[in-house]
């Protein structure tokens, strides 16, 4: 999704404020000019961007989270509801398991 000019200068402002020189350089994944701060050059906008899909990967593991916590406190006794259910929590984990993936890339 692609971030309107004034979300940008939300990003980029703060950081010509701290220091941060804007290079002659552009990001070669979003076309936004590269900053440098302490020696590192950055992409702000793709920096920002991944924190965003971090904060909502950890919003859909809470309630992944929840969902598998009521699962498990309301465990039938019939053996093939008991089945169902260890089936959906199987699922949730996995599905778990790859967002955590996707948060280390």
């Amino acid at each position: 999704m692609a971030l309107s000019d004034e979300e940008i200068r939300k990003i980029i402002t703060p950081l010509l404020l701290s220091g941060a020189k804007m290079l002659d350089k552009h990001c070669p994944k979003c076309g936004s000019p590269l900053f440098e701060l302490n020696g590192r050059v950055f992409c702000p906008v793709c920096e920002h961007r991944g924190k965003q899909k971090k904060a909502e990967l950890k919003d859909i593991e809470e309630i992944l989270m929840e969902k598998l916590k009521t699962l498990a406190n309301s465990l039938p006794n019939d053996i093939e509801e008991l089945e169902k259910h260890l089936k959906v929590m199987e699922r949730i984990i996995d599905i778990m398991e790859r967002y955590k993936r996707l948060e280390g890339e």
